[in-house]
């Protein structure tokens, strides 16, 4: 499956992942999950142009973790709900704090709000 990207800041930020990935040994799925464990691999994805905590977040969610991937459906469900405008860290702890009290898998959550949201706008 080809991915297509609209920008060439996208296509670079692309290959600058996965050239960041490569010196690193990451070579499949598995070596991507274990290596998100560790914060230094995660400030280390930082230092890419154009990748930043949700895409981190996101990653994640591809290669099998449940993280909450913060973006623009998830900030106007929590306005919606009576949430105050948060910082990125902060308003991911609200929603996988919201996943630990109803009992759901935070990925879960965070799709399922997603999905919701998506179809509204």
């Amino acid at each position: 499956m080809a991915m297509k990207f609209n920008h060439a800041q996208k296509v670079a930020t692309a290959h600058a992942t996965t050239d960041l990935l490569a010196a690193h040994g990451v070579d499949t799925r598995e070596d991507l999950h274990t290596w998100l464990d560790r914060q230094a691999n995660r400030a280390a994805l930082r230092t890419v142009k154009g990748v930043g905590p949700k895409s981190i977040d996101y990653i994640g969610n591809l290669v099998g973790r449940s993280h909450v991937a913060v973006d623009v459906h998830l900030r106007a469900f929590a306005v919606d709900a009576g949430v105050p405008d948060l910082p990125y860290d902060q308003l991911r702890a609200v929603y996988e704090e919201a996943a630990v009290l109803l009992g759901h898998d935070k990925g879960a959550l965070e799709h399922a709000v997603w999905r919701h949201r998506s179809k509204a706008a």
